[in-house]
């Protein structure tokens, strides 16, 4: 006969019951120093490298695929296959990709070239190339939460891939010392000197100097220039931008060390207290000419409101803000969005009572567009959140949320972009509803662009008038 006690089983019990802590000492290895941690470094440093070389060429570089017939005519010109082919037999001057039969395999440069034949041979009524109004500067967009893992890196670098699918000229800068973006546009850095962070002492060193020729004829005892200065003086933001295997792609990438700049500058703020840290990067995408060099500017910033992320929020043109469908995400960004405020409004009433005092007109901070957009979202599970957090945040939010599929997580394992992976990896479904994902983001993203030079172009002309 058996007695129930109304006990479980040892083997029903939860794995956290019955713990021994004999045993469990035993397992421990013994503490941890510091110099541990440099060892695990070391390892996971290797681990990265082999890691993000998944996506490289066996010669250790990065090079982007080329685009079949089929994507051509469906994503990059709008023209019929059986169109195209015949232009490409009436004019043998164009380039004329490479393989067999009717199925031909075009790089991007030369899909570019044909784009601007089209442009001018082709059907009036179409649009061949993306708008661009002449002689207004680049569009900066920043991808910014000071939460982690929302997608901000994966959203930057599809958006810089669109674009540069578009024909557009585009800048992509890495402020994030983690350096996932500069992994993903395969770019190397050996140190901070190839970051951001020389322009930031740069645009200090400068107006250092313009503080010592003041302390000079008020007979104050200049300030130091220390090592660090010197050689920022001597730093262009031209040096510091390398090609990537995008063709219409640059890069200025990011590295551990960039963090120093966290540290660095509050205390050169300390010393000089006039110094508009939170221009500094504006300064320098406008001094070194890069406004005009490029079409889209866009920047990666860490999951943090620090000076970079400040200088990347002052700097931009449109704010994207990523976030996943939960609470925690959403609660997160609300105080975000909170923290953007008193910073920049503190920023704002410090800078206009200056202004007030010495007649001059007081500043703000102004944006195109602030978008905040769902990423890695599962219709089946979030829908209702997602629909909370549309209303919530209104006409912030964008109308699309960026679906989580196999390809994107492929892709993602891979280092690479949705558009660097080749569909014949995928059945052709499969392939089109993971590049939709990004295909849809891109669109709200570029009529934002688009909208905005508009009103800039009417501004400019109404100011001639």
């Amino acid at each position: 006969m058996t007695i129930k006690t109304g006990f479980p089983n040892k083997a029903d019990l939860p794995p956290y019951f019955n713990l021994d802590p004999a045993q469990a000492a035993a397992k421990l290895a013994d503490p941890i120093d510091t110099a541990r941690f440099a060892k695990a470094a070391a390892f996971a440093g290797r681990g990265r490298d082999d890691l993000a070389r998944r996506g490289y060429a066996p010669d250790g570089l990065k090079r982007l695929r080329r685009f079949s017939t089929w994507e051509v005519c469906r994503y990059l010109i709008p023209v019929n296959p059986a169109h195209l082919r015949r232009v490409l037999r009436l004019n043998p001057d164009l380039p004329q990709g490479e393989g067999e039969g009717g199925s031909k395999w075009f790089s991007l440069e030369e899909v570019l070239a044909l784009r601007d034949h089209f442009a001018t041979e082709g059907a009036k009524e179409r649009a061949y190339k993306a708008w661009r109004p002449e002689g207004l500067p680049a569009k900066v967009v920043a991808v910014a939460n000071f939460k982690g893992g929302v997608g901000k890196t994966s959203t930057a670098a599809h958006l810089a891939m669109s674009a540069a699918l578009d024909g557009y000229r585009v800048l992509v800068i890495d402020l994030d010392s983690q350096g996932s973006m500069t992994s993903i546009m395969g770019g190397k850095v050996e140190d901070e000197w190839k970051t951001v962070f020389p322009l930031l002492a740069r645009d200090y060193a400068l107006r250092l100097q313009e503080e010592n020729k003041l302390r000079e004829i008020n007979g104050q005892e200049p300030f130091a220039f220390d090592e660090t200065l010197t050689e920022a003086l001597q730093v262009s933001p031209r040096n510091l931008v390398q090609k990537t295997h995008w063709p219409n792609i640059d890069l200025i990438g990011a590295q551990l060390n960039l963090y120093w700049a966290e540290f660095q500058v509050p205390v050169w703020r300390m010393q000089l207290r006039s110094w508009a840290l939170w221009d500094a990067l504006s300064n320098a995408l406008n001094e070194g000419g890069l406004l005009d060099s490029y079409d889209l500017i866009l920047l990666d910033t860490p999951p943090a409101l620090g000076y970079l992320t400040i200088n990347a929020l002052a700097a931009a043109d449109i704010l994207l803000v990523p976030l996943g469908a939960s609470f925690l995400e959403f609660d997160s960004t609300g105080r975000f969005f909170d923290m953007i405020y008193s910073t920049f409004a503190s920023i704002e009433e410090g800078e206009n009572r200056a202004r007030r005092d010495n007649g001059l007109p007081e500043m703000r901070f102004e944006w195109d567009a602030v978008r905040a957009l769902i990423t890695r979202f599962d219709p089946a599970q979030q829908t209702d959140l997602a629909n909370v957090i549309q209303a919530y945040f209104g006409d912030f939010m964008t109308t699309y949320r960026q679906e989580m599929t196999v390809m994107v997580g492929q892709a993602g394992e891979m280092v690479s972009g949705i558009y660097e992976t080749d569909y014949r990896d995928f059945n052709r479904d499969t392939y089109v509803r993971g590049r939709e994902t990004f295909d849809r983001t891109w669109a709200e993203v570029k009529e934002l662009i688009l909208g905005a030079w508009w009103r800039d172009q009417q501004m400019a002309e109404a100011e001639e008038d």
